[in-house]
């Protein structure tokens, strides 16, 4: 069974830094596009960030020029920085996975981790 353990949430003041990691455990071959998001209390789930295999980039608005995504393929890991931390940023955050490859024309798709928090307050 594929999983997705998202680990470096917490409580922090407005305008600090924090770095959020996702890795996949399990035995894989590859992951395609991988990403996080972000759900805020009676708000819906939203894209943060998302990182192809390749490395193409994509982020909201919002958090442009703040966070950064970066991934490690020969680990299945990636990693949020969140630098200029803002209150409208705290929310749960969730780590996505598109498809991860786990053999031979075998493939799970759309995985979700469970998620962390992330507290922007002074």
């Amino acid at each position: 069974q594929v999983q997705l353990v998202e680990s470096g949430g917490g409580l922090v003041q407005p305008g600090g830094s924090l770095r959020l990691s996702c890795a996949a455990s399990a035995s894989i071959v590859a992951i395609d596009g991988m990403g996080w998001y972000r759900q805020a209390p009676g708000k819906q789930r939203e894209l943060v960030a998302t990182m192809t295999r390749g490395g193409s980039t994509n982020y909201a608005d919002s958090v442009k020029g703040r966070f950064t995504i970066s991934r490690d393929n020969a680990k299945n890991t990636v990693y949020l920085q969140m630098n200029s931390l803002k209150p409208e940023d705290t929310a749960v955050y969730l780590c996505n996975a598109e498809r991860v490859w786990i053999g031979f024309l075998k493939y799970v798709d759309d995985v979700w981790g469970q998620g962390t928090q992330v507290t922007v307050s002074s």
